[in-house]
């Protein structure tokens, strides 16, 4: 006959009061502040540039082109004597507001057509979903390109050409949330106590499809400024002298190797831009995908 004996427990240090809490310990990493710090500056820089500086972007002196950065010139001069800090500082208005427009409009164009497709008969949903498929195996900027080809280039363009090229890829999302969600256990209880078809899509769907889309919009807006800068470097967004980053880019290319910075500087911070942009947005991603 054997005995059984007790299982070894490990000591419990002092002071440990077991397993900890849900959400405790939880910590916004430095790297998630620091780009919060970003952006902030970015949208004071949007907002409010002559916070920031009070020069103006389009003073042009020939006597002091090409400067290197200093301290009357934080980020140097470019060929025609502009201060390049200050034309960083007041294209912030210009590149985020084409990006958060373009963004906005391909978050709208898509959404309405992710929800036609999810919530219609099976014959609307395979038109409006082969459409979406051709359109996504185009890359963006083709997209862009071809719309404002048969338009005019400006910053109009400019902007529903990058919501044209980006609305299929938030169609995709809504309409497989949709019938996520059209499909779920609650919808089809609401079903059965008889409530309408309206009143069922405005209360019980759309809160749950619409839900992740601001904050995918969030890391998309930097796709969207990217693309956007892009194509003003191509002359295809806002035209010299506006202080637009892509544009900024197109003027100083042919001086890199005499004044690096007039180049290298607005791209610097379109790039830390976009960056900080990406970091926040997959951390509320994340957070919003825990709350689920």
């Amino acid at each position: 006959m054997s005995i059984a004996l007790p299982e070894k427990t490990a000591p419990v240090a002092a002071g440990d009061t077991g397993p900890a809490a849900p959400g405790r310990g939880r910590r916004i990493a430095p790297g998630v502040v620091a780009a919060a710090l970003v952006l902030l500056s970015v949208a004071v820089a949007a907002v409010a540039p002559k916070l920031l500086t009070g020069t103006d972007p389009l003073a042009a002196d020939p006597f002091a082109a090409l400067q290197a950065p200093s301290g009357a010139h934080w980020f140097g001069t470019d060929q025609l004597g502009r201060d390049v800090f200050t034309r960083v500082v007041h294209g912030a208005r210009y590149s985020l507001s084409i990006g958060a427009a373009a963004t906005a409009l391909s978050v709208l164009l898509g959404g309405l057509l992710g929800l036609i497709a999810g919530l219609a008969p099976r014959a609307v949903d395979e038109v409006v979903s082969r459409a979406l498929d051709v359109l996504s195996a185009f890359p963006e900027v083709l997209l862009a390109l071809l719309f404002i080809a048969f338009t005019e280039p400006g910053t109009p363009s400019l902007i529903m050409a990058i919501a044209l090229a980006f609305a299929p890829r938030y169609g995709r999302i809504v309409r497989a949330q949709t019938l996520l969600v059209r499909r779920s256990g609650y919808v089809e209880q609401a079903v059965t106590f008889g409530l309408s078809r309206a009143r069922l899509v405005w209360r019980h769907i759309l809160p749950n499809v619409l839900g992740p889309l601001p904050i995918l919009a969030t890391i998309g807006l930097g796709t969207s400024i990217v693309n956007a800068s892009a194509l003003s470097f191509l002359g295809l967004g806002p035209q010299p002298p506006s202080p637009e980053w892509g544009a900024m880019l197109a003027e100083s290319r042919n001086y890199l190797r005499v004044a690096w910075w007039a180049a290298i500087l607005p791209g610097a911070t379109l790039t830390i831009t976009v960056i900080s942009l990406t970091a926040v947005g997959r951390r509320l991603q994340r957070r919003f995908e825990g709350r689920r």
